[in-house]
């Protein structure tokens, strides 16, 4: 039992007309989710770097996150600019605030007393959260900084009102795999056979366009997947059928996979099915290969 004071069972009309109109614009959260998947994928900014992980980011950029993250809430939900605060929601003063540990949050002397729209997130578990909080006096740290920074007390970290805690964060194939599978997609000297090597590795796994881009580290990275001497050309005598979300939903349905949206990709061993069971493709019935399952015929060509 809490010794605590249930500080959210004090009225605050200006935080329920802010959280409102939150969960009004994002019923259930997928915009949110797609500000945080997209303000990671631009920080490791893996075309360019290789990076795909947190611990890959120089000190600067990790500080950085939060400043991207409040720019591109702003840019998704059209909020106004507050005149204290980052945001104006709903008439309210509301400041954005970005940790990547629950409670981290820095809080600046501008906020004290105002709304703050605290989120977290962790791409390893693929997971985040986004909560509100009216930085009063009772849920700061009573020591601050030398910028007079505080961060909120256990009874702040308790007051959180969550609109969406842990809640599924898109999938970074690339921290799914496990580190030697990953270090051996990396380990060639050219972005085409790294991406074949993804698409082996990753078979039945949501991929992101930016993972391809990743591990492609070249500007037509997309190119590097389609058939003309990319991967569905070169795995496709293996066996591998590579999905698109945006041409071959239908197919992943029917092949009994994990449906990918419109900028990802799904890999899949096919073979032909024996049975009234599986994709109809080229006039013909195929299936998900079982693990282990030798290949005795190319997967067929699908469409783009």
């Amino acid at each position: 039992m809490s010794l605590l004071p249930d500080l959210n069972s004090e009225p605050d009309p200006a935080l329920d007309e802010v959280e409102a109109e939150i969960r009004r614009c994002d019923p259930d959260g997928s915009r949110w989710a797609a500000v945080v998947r997209h303000t990671y994928d631009v920080i490791y900014n893996g075309q360019e770097t290789g990076r795909y992980r947190w611990d890959q980011l120089m000190k600067t950029e990790k500080t950085h996150f939060g400043t991207l993250f409040e720019i591109n809430a702003q840019r998704e939900f059209k909020f106004e600019g507050g005149d204290a605060t980052d945001y104006r929601i709903f008439g309210h003063e509301v400041d954005a605030k970005w940790s990547q540990r629950s409670g981290g949050w820095m809080l600046p002397p501008e906020v004290f007393d105002q709304l703050a729209l605290v989120a977290t997130g962790d791409d390893q578990r693929s997971v985040w959260s986004l909560g509100l909080i009216r930085v009063t006096a009772a849920v700061r740290s009573e020591r601050g900084n030398r910028d007079k920074k505080s961060h909120l007390n256990e009874l702040g970290r308790a007051t959180v009102r969550w609109l969406w805690k842990d809640a599924p964060l898109r999938p970074n194939v690339l921290l799914q795999l496990p580190p030697d599978v990953v270090d051996h997609v990396f380990d060639h000297p050219h972005g085409t056979q790294r991406t074949h090597r993804l698409f082996r590795a990753a078979e039945g796994l949501i991929v992101h366009r930016n993972s391809v881009a990743t591990v492609s580290r070249q500007l037509d990275a997309q190119k590097r997947v389609r058939y003309n001497g990319g991967s569905r050309s070169a795995l496709a005598p293996e066996g591998y059928l590579i999905l698109s979300g945006t041409y071959h939903r239908q197919l992943a349905f029917d092949l009994g996979v994990a449906v990918p949206l419109s900028d990802e990709y799904i890999s899949v061993r096919v073979v032909p099915s024996e049975d009234s069971r599986g994709a109809l493709i080229g006039g013909r019935l195929w299936r998900r290969a079982r693990p282990g399952e030798e290949i005795l015929e190319a997967a067929p060509r699908i469409g783009e």
